[in-house]
């Protein structure tokens, strides 16, 4: 079996940046999963999975373009304290919740202040060049429901 539109992959990563650091790495747990031809994951690594078998193991390497984008300096601005959902704390560098009208937004701090709050909604990882290197794990056909849903259900993907 290899990799086509509605095929569940199960996988193991590895991310790093351009200067090889690693950021992120599934291997102390259990394998992520996702549904092929679902947009689930950044399509730069999709396109890269497309045929792969089980035990493949692939690296691909993705310009913030086609990452989580450039980092943009407007993304950065000044909120009240009262906008922000968050626990312990207000520091520099806590992830926090903003209520937006479009509904909540993930939000780095980079200043704290006691009514007011400089924050960062840019992705963690936007302006950087990141490498991926996978290692599938297993495939399988997806359920009708997975489909019709456009997400794997059960361990490593998504729970209702």
């Amino acid at each position: 079996m290899s990799i086509c539109k509605n095929t569940v992959v199960y996988f193991h990563y590895d991310l790093t940046d351009a200067q090889g650091t690693l950021l992120e790495s599934s291997r102390d747990g259990e394998p992520s999963a996702y549904l092929h031809g679902s947009a689930n994951i950044l399509p730069g690594v999709e396109t890269a999975l497309e045929d792969k078998t089980e035990g493949d193991t692939i690296s691909v390497t993705l310009p913030p373009e086609q990452a989580y984008g450039p980092r943009r300096e407007d993304q950065v601005r000044r909120v009240p304290v009262k906008h922000l959902i968050y626990q312990g704390k207000l520091r520099p560098g806590l992830t926090v919740q903003v209520n937006t009208s479009e509904g909540r937004k993930p939000a780095t701090v980079v200043k704290a202040g006691k009514f007011g709050a400089d924050i960062d909604t840019n992705h963690p990882m936007a302006g950087q060049t990141l490498t991926f290197t996978i290692d599938v794990m297993r495939l399988r056909d997806a359920s009708p429901e997975e489909i019709a849903h456009r997400h794997v259900h059960g361990p490593g993907g998504h729970q209702h």
